[in-house]
């Protein structure tokens, strides 16, 4: 019996073992999010993120939408300007470069007059657009996933689009995804889903 038993905890051991390997050799699998030296993105390291195309609004930034608190994010109107840098805090804590189609937080480096977290999070659909609008504050806790963000690969290598889609975080949930892109008022360029898309590029701050 002391034989058998044996037996079983090794052959557990060694599934337990199996799996964890399997696990991480597909993580590693998944392509990586490049930058526009081709390095991939680092978690915690500073970029900013602009448009691939032309004649779409310049660098991603704070926008101060109605003259008061949260702040939204958002373009310059023009490619003149470095814009704001941004984090990325990737899900899964094995990940220390950001991955394409994996879960991540993204939040601008900057002060604000603001008392709250520059992190992104989807906000309430806009009335007139009907446009969900990419604000910035932390998320209400619990089953809340509006704080997670993904990059996903386009057609052409090194442009990417980024959506609100955390599966990752919640497979079970049913999330009426996104894509980012942008969306003009009054003079400004804020950042939305339910809309048309944007492609954007990432380039290294430091």
């Amino acid at each position: 019996m002391m034989k058998l038993a044996s037996s079983s905890v090794l052959g557990l051991a060694w599934l337990l073992t199996m799996m964890t390997t399997s696990a991480l050799s597909q993580s590693d699998t998944i392509a990586s999010v490049l930058d526009t030296n081709r390095r991939p993105l680092q978690r915690g390291r500073e970029y900013y993120i602009k448009p691939a195309i032309t004649d779409s609004g310049g660098r991603f930034t704070l926008i101060n939408r109605n003259n008061s608190c949260p702040l939204y994010v958002g373009q310059l109107n023009t490619d003149v300007g470095k814009g704001l840098p941004v984090t990325f805090t990737p899900y899964a804590g094995e990940d220390n470069v950001v991955k394409v189609n994996r879960d991540f937080k993204v939040a601008f480096s900057a002060a604000t007059i603001c008392i709250q977290s520059t992190q992104w999070k989807v906000g309430e659909g806009d009335a007139k657009s009907g446009r969900r609008l990419i604000v910035t504050g932390s998320s209400n806790g619990g089953r809340d996933y509006s704080n997670y963000f993904r990059i996903v690969e386009t057609q052409f290598g090194g442009i990417y689009n980024i959506q609100w889609c955390p599966t990752k975080v919640c497979p079970t949930c049913r999330f009426a995804c996104g894509t980012v892109g942008g969306l003009r008022e009054n003079g400004k360029i804020l950042e939305a889903l339910d809309g048309n898309v944007l492609p954007v590029v990432f380039v290294r701050a430091k």
